[in-house]
């Protein structure tokens, strides 16, 4: 099976106010050329959204993002995400990820979450906040000691800093919101979001 970390350079993180939004979104994505689709669940449509982009977008990708509880990972799955993402994790919310069938990306910020998760078998994960957190020189820092662990970078990369991520050897993936600005989203202007979308898939390290 294709690795989550290498289905496209970019993965959208989407947050759906209006669940009737969400199926036409995913189509520009796809459209686009980035199948791999984020909805992160910050609101109350978010479920709703997953399912809909399940039932009708077969080429899309879809997993549930802001995954912070046990509850939440069954939720998720129940509703068709096929991978899950975390900002952060613990014992209780990694052993459910665990148990969940679909692949996942727990949030990771320090050395120490990263070997927490190495030796419970997970090689594959979310650096968050990523430019908070030190960005691509710490990502690079981390590729001497730590060379099995895979990272898709997500927080405050856009599609200026986002190929210099890409080209880590560590980095898989990155997550952004760039692709997707408000202005459209509010305009339902489905054009300019697959425009963008292109100029991401693009995308390569």
């Amino acid at each position: 099976m294709t690795s989550l970390l290498d289905l496209a350079p970019v993965v959208p993180v989407v947050v759906i106010e209006d669940a009737a939004d969400a199926v036409p979104l995913a189509r520009a994505l796809v459209a686009g050329g980035l199948p791999t689709i984020e909805v992160t669940l910050r609101t109350p449509a978010a479920l709703d959204a997953i399912r809909a982009i399940s039932d009708e977008v077969p080429d899309a990708v879809v997993g549930a993002g802001t995954v912070i509880s046990a509850d939440g990972v069954d939720a998720a799955v129940a509703a068709g995400a096929r991978f899950l993402v975390s900002p952060g994790w613990t014992k209780t919310l990694l052993d459910a990820m665990q148990r969940s069938g679909v692949p996942f990306l727990p949030g990771v910020s320090t050395t120490s979450e990263v070997v927490a998760l190495l030796e419970r078998g997970v090689d594959e994960m979310k650096f968050f906040p990523a430019e908070a957190a030190g960005g691509t020189a710490y990502l690079r820092s981390l590729a001497g000691p730590l060379p099995q662990a895979r990272f898709c970078p997500t927080g405050g990369i856009s599609l200026a800093s986002a190929p210099s991520y890409l080209a880590l050897p560590n980095v898989g993936c990155v997550g952004g919101t760039w692709m997707l600005p408000a202005d459209a989203l509010a305009a339902k202007d489905w054009g300019s979001i697959e425009e963008l979308a292109a100029g991401a898939a693009a995308l390569r390290g």
